[in-house]
């Protein structure tokens, strides 16, 4: 039974609402473009969203969270190592039976050899070219040409020349054969690299679903109990649940009376006693005795259910983040295409045609962006995995491009800021009375309880000095526990075990206990042989991690804002504490989307940090969701960023690493795009007049040194410093 029932709630005027229906206006949060052209060719999606369009397979990921919409990640970054690894295969043969690579090193191709490079060059242009052809021509059909367009141009262009050159077709020597199977690498390279970067799961939703039983324990209009699969429950049965089982269903309860662990919905760490006429919650687990419910809703029309909807409809409300090498790869395809004609026409004009042609292929295959390809994964790929060293799972880059920009991060406080679990914070001794005894007294009462605020108390007793034996442990429903401590009969309990035995609050402990609960603190009290000897303050503890984590935060700008289920005056006591600029308390499951979504009409950019399935909905919401790692699997699923420990300071290194890698995207993207802006208007030979002319080889080469940069530059990254600060 539950000794501490009576005591352990604490829940807000109004706060009994785990129970409340969640719909809620859908606002119209959700763009129509969200969704995939169900035209499109398979295997392409629409570009700019933050991913390369094109990858085999791959429909749009504008949202973040749809049943499968992101479980074919893994497939992805599967299918470009494949690629990758076969196409590196076929490319070293190629390179080295190169006559041009050849002559750079001074050895001779063997005749025997000369059907190498166009042979194993057609089979990497089909196989490992295919992701950018099939990609260039969904970018087309959508009008919309980018990094897949630019792509598969200039394999296509090398192709082509490569071959007519090789079939004596072209008067001009233009063989780019080692040229198109080193730039296919290179780019299955960077799409593997970006899709393992990427990879992150889709199971919110599910896992939400594993928090309700497989089956339940019905109750016959006999008496009889028999076991059902819960999806064969309905409204007005009655189910016997047990002991640490969960709720199948939202109900109320019928009779017993328990002590409801409903932490996974309404955030609140204690539990809550929930007797006769009371309303339990689908997933609650009834902690210390068994209780019989009625069934009064089920599937669609429960709690977790309507938590389930927000977390879906927050997930897709999410706008499209477009990525800034597609971006940048746009301009460059539009920027090459104009210097292609350009150069044709200025060359044809010229009277010299085979020049015309030469130049113009060359300037469409040293327009292809190898640094370009690589700019932006190899920095996701160094960020992601320091991140993963030091405790923080990036699952969606996109997520952690934009925690650089946040203004404004709103921590949940249970679990998150505080430990989530009850500690002693206090012990006052009535006048006469040791402190030190009256907590060995109410620990060795407490011993054989297993109630949290119980064993709370027994840990804190035992830390302080040795806990004497008792015997005749009893639990008092509702009211606390009694037992025998060294010849005296000992009650540890809340008001309502006062009142049971007739005691009053001694004037010494009225101050304390009335600051105690002013706190939100639970106040015990423990009474031997009638009178009372002390009391007990109660409260979830404050991690030590958290004052650093928000004075850190302010250092660098951003507001700290908390929101919690619990009581007003808990959420403020804690807020105080900490330092915290704005607080939301007795907030419920649905709020908390709310609560992000005001923030946001505010104009406030918001990090939401959190560990709890009612943050779920809240995280998917936000800029940038980040989870506490030891929390519930469907706060994971929702986050975009996962923190392995509990230390909410990691959020610090979470911006500190998403501001590093921005910048390090930025001079890659510059130097990639400025080499190509460079190296372009020399391959179309502007400065022929004053007699220079940048040769193919050349150009390659030149590529090639500027891709090199470009992943010297990302392996910086591996310097930046995410030790949480002091």
């Amino acid at each position: 039974m539950n000794p501490h029932a009576d005591h352990s709630g604490h829940r807000p005027p109004g706060a009994a609402g785990p129970h409340a229906r969640h719909g809620r206006d859908h606002g119209g949060t959700g763009p129509a473009d969200h969704t995939a052209d169900p035209a499109a060719t398979p295997g392409t999606g629409r570009p700019g969203h933050g991913e390369h369009a094109g990858h085999p397979g791959q429909a749009d990921h504008g949202h973040h969270g749809h049943h499968g919409g992101h479980a074919g990640h893994g497939d992805h970054a599967a299918q470009f190592r494949s690629r990758f690894w076969w196409n590196l295969a076929l490319a070293v043969p190629v390179v080295l039976t190169s006559h041009m690579i050849a002559d750079w090193f001074g050895y001779t191709v063997p005749a025997a050899l000369t059907w190498v490079p166009p042979v194993l060059g057609a089979v990497v242009f089909g196989y490992g070219g295919w992701p950018f052809l099939s990609g260039a021509v969904g970018e087309l059909r959508e009008r919309r040409p980018g990094m897949m367009t630019l792509v598969a141009l200039a394999i296509t262009v090398a192709f082509a020349a490569s071959l007519m050159s090789t079939l004596g077709l072209a008067s001009m020597a233009l063989d780019f054969w080692w040229e198109l199977v080193l730039l296919v690498a290179i780019m299955l390279l960077g799409h593997w690299l970006e899709m393992r970067a990427l990879g992150q799961a889709s199971g919110a939703l599910e896992a939400l679903a594993d928090l309700l039983p497989d089956t339940a324990e019905r109750v016959g209009a006999d008496g009889a109990v028999e076991q059902v699969p819960a999806a064969e429950l309905r409204v007005g049965d009655t189910v016997l649940v047990r002991s640490g089982g969960r709720v199948p269903a939202d109900a109320s309860v019928v009779a017993g009376r328990a002590a409801m662990d409903e932490s996974m919905i309404t955030g609140e760490s204690r539990p809550v006693a929930r007797a006769e006429g009371d309303r339990v919650t689908a997933g609650t687990v009834a902690t210390d005795s068994a209780i019989r419910v009625r069934v009064e809703a089920v599937g669609e029309d429960t709690t977790l259910a309507g938590i389930r909807r927000l977390v879906g409809e927050a997930q897709a409300s999410r706008s499209r983040a477009q990525a800034l090498a597609d971006r940048a790869a746009a301009l460059l395809f539009w920027f090459a295409l104009a210097a292609a004609a350009v150069t044709f026409a200025v060359w044809a004009l010229s009277g010299d045609l085979t020049v015309a042609v030469e130049r113009t292929v060359t300037v469409l295959v040293i327009a292809c962006p190898h640094a370009l390809g690589l700019a932006i994964p190899l920095v996701i790929a160094i960020s992601t995995g320091k991140a993963a060293r030091s405790g923080i799972l990036v699952k969606d880059r996109l997520a952690l491009e934009r925690m650089r920009v946040v203004d404004t991060v709103l921590f949940d406080k249970t679990g998150t800021l505080t430990k989530g679990a009850p500690a002693l914070t206090g012990v006052a001794a009535a006048e006469g009375h040791d402190s030190d005894r009256v907590l060995a007294l109410a620990g060795a009462a407490e011993a054989d309880s297993e109630h949290p605020l119980a064993r709370a108390v027994v840990r804190a007793a035992r830390e302080r000095g040795p806990v004497p034996a008792a015997s005749a442990f009893g639990s008092l429903t509702g009211r606390g526990v009694r037992a025998e401590v060294a010849g005296s009969v000992v009650h540890v309990g809340g008001p309502g075990l006062l009142a049971e035995l007739g005691a009053a609050e001694p004037e010494s402990l009225a101050g304390r206990t009335a600051a105690w609960r002013a706190e939100g603190a639970t106040v015990l009290y423990a009474v031997a042989d009638g009178a009372v000897v002390g009391a007990l303050g109660m409260a979830d503890e404050v991690r030590p991690e958290s004052a650093g984590a928000v004075r850190a935060l302010h250092d660098r700008g951003v507001r700290v804002a908390m929101v919690t289920g619990d009581a007003r005056s808990v959420a403020d006591a804690v807020a105080a504490r900490l330092g915290i600029d704005e607080v939301f308390a007795e907030v419920l499951p649905d709020q908390k989307d709310r609560v992000v979504r005001g923030l946001q009409e505010r104009g406030r950019r918001v990090a939401m940090v959190g560990d709890g399935v009612n943050d779920a909905p809240a995280l998917a919401r936000a800029d940038v969701g980040v989870a506490i790692g030891a929390g519930t699997d469907v706060a994971v699923e929702s986050a975009g960023v996962v923190l392995a420990s509990d230390d909410p300071r990691a959020v610090v290194a979470v911006r500190t690493l998403s501001a590093a890698g921005y910048r390090k995207m930025w001079q890659n993207l510059v130097w990639a795009a400025g080499y190509n802006v460079a190296s372009v208007p020399l391959a179309a030979g502007v400065l022929a007049p004053v007699g220079f002319v940048l040769p193919p080889a050349v150009g390659a080469v030149v590529m090639s040194l500027s891709t090199i940069v470009v992943a010297l530059n990302a392996q910086l990254l591996r310097r930046v410093d995410l030790a949480p600060p002091a």
